[in-house]
């Protein structure tokens, strides 16, 4: 089973970071994390990896949302996104799919929440 919606793109890896920043934006989310996998896999192991980004998305009213239903829901927020090199100037972004994710919690009252969450999310993938 697909847990990701996703979609590749052409351009630099800077700027479809910003392109994803400003879609999320649109969309209700503000960054609340921006982890750069290279820099610490550099750091932590001096290992050389690719451009990779992990964006920590929220969007306030549906996080509320969510909490309100079930309060241990905090532990699959915020919504990740990833922005990866895939090298020949090929750029991969994914979000995480709540509606398929949300499943394994199993409260019903959590379903439209992630729908709209899946929905939003799919949005700025499409935007990009």
């Amino acid at each position: 089973m697909k847990y990701y919606i996703s979609k590749v793109v052409s351009g630099g890896f800077p700027a479809v970071v910003e392109r994803v920043v400003e879609a999320l934006k649109a969309e209700g989310f503000g960054v609340l994390t921006d982890i750069d996998v290279k820099a610490t896999m550099k750091k932590k192991l001096d290992i050389d990896f690719r451009d990779y980004r992990i964006l920590g998305a929220c969007n306030p009213p549906l996080a509320h949302e969510a909490l309100t239903a079930d309060d241990k829901i905090g532990t699959m927020l915020p919504c990740n996104v990833i922005v990866q090199d895939l090298g020949g100037g090929r750029i991969e972004v994914a979000a995480i799919d709540p509606a398929i994710s949300m499943q394994q919690v199993g409260n019903p009252a959590l379903k439209t929440i992630a729908e709209s969450v899946t929905g939003k999310l799919g949005r700025v993938i499409a935007a990009i």
